[in-house]
């Protein structure tokens, strides 16, 4: 009979799927599976589905879980609970005790959760190109846009547990677009997918101006991207507007909390040089003299899925610490 390796369980909530990784001790994801958003707004129905694919992937991997870490958009670390999420529609208009609920539903396994970029900001730092790095932020670039402010290698949660919500900042002060979070102008509405597709079609519908873009049957930043590739004017604007909005604002980030770097990560980083050389050189451009050219902007190097999952995981683990330790 195969002994059962002790593990934990690592899971990702974004608002189009929830990645769900079994962890051992020296950072492996072993088992994997993906549960995508079915687009329901009730929190029961989210966990109920949640924690049935969670039993399923613990059922087939022969693997004894001892507990489970979260990141997910607005999860509150000190209370469990994740809060008024825009891109989450079970939990966009409230307050769900998810943790709480999630352990319920995994027969009383501790659940452990922080905010998703929080999490992906552990895996960068126990594993990847933060290695080592005792101040950095993690930019997470997906759906929406967060943030993992590491400050003398901890986590910034602030006094309540939602601190570091950068993607919430001021990008453009006068008539900014409405973001999902009902500010105007915050940096999410233009750096992130979804703020990439809304310049795309914004400038499609203003001009007459010739893109294969306006060929496509449903514009995504992916299709923006392909065709930046294949050299279409436009569509390269595009990532020199989104870019130079976000290294404005990393210039802003590096005087609040000087860090040796920052580290791009998500599905919107796939978009490599045509995001990174506007993004770099308008934050240099708005540096003062005492940080230009000193703070690295750096792409993650670990593979998209594992980041938060192997962070996550990191919550898990350290709570079993702490629990040993009492």
């Amino acid at each position: 009979m195969e002994r059962k390796v002790s593990c934990v369980v690592g899971i990702d909530i974004g608002g189009q799927s929830s990645k769900i990784g079994i962890v051992d001790a020296a950072g492996r994801v072993l088992h994997r599976t993906v549960l995508q958003a079915d687009g329901s707004t009730d929190p029961q129905v989210f966990v109920g589905g949640l924690a049935a694919a969670v039993k399923a992937l613990v059922a087939g991997s022969g693997r004894q879980v001892l507990a489970v870490g979260v990141g997910a958009p607005n999860a509150n670390y000190y209370t469990g609970h994740i809060a008024h999420a825009p891109n989450l529609p079970w939990a966009a208009d409230r307050s769900v005790p998810f943790a709480w609920m999630l352990s319920e539903a995994l027969g009383g396994l501790d659940v452990t959760i922080t905010n998703d970029a929080n999490a992906a900001a552990m895996g960068e730092m126990t594993f990847g190109v933060a290695r080592g790095m005792k101040d950095f932020i993690m930019i997470t670039l997906g759906t929406g846009l967060g943030s993992g402010i590491v400050v003398n290698g901890s986590l910034l949660y602030g006094s309540d547990g939602f601190a570091g919500e950068l993607g919430h900042t001021c990008a453009v002060a006068e008539n900014g677009r409405l973001c999902g979070c009902g500010k105007r102008g915050c940096l999410e509405a233009y750096v992130s997918s979804k703020g990439v597709v809304r310049t795309a079609t914004e400038w499609l519908e203003a001009g007459d101006e010739p893109s294969e873009l306006r060929n496509c049957p449903r514009i995504t930043s992916k299709a923006v991207f392909e065709a930046a590739e294949r050299g279409d004017a436009l569509a390269r604007r595009v990532f020199d507007y989104t870019g130079g909005i976000l290294g404005r604002k990393l210039a802003d980030f590096v005087h609040f909390s000087a860090p040796e770097a920052i580290v791009l990560f998500g599905g919107l980083a796939r978009a490599g040089k045509y995001l990174y050389e506007p993004a770099w050189q308008a934050m240099n451009e708005h540096l003062l003299a005492i940080w230009k050219g000193k703070v690295k902007l750096l792409f993650s190097s670990l593979p998209e899925s594992d980041a938060a999952i192997l962070g996550a995981s990191a919550l898990a683990w350290n709570k079993l610490e702490q629990t040993q330790k009492q």
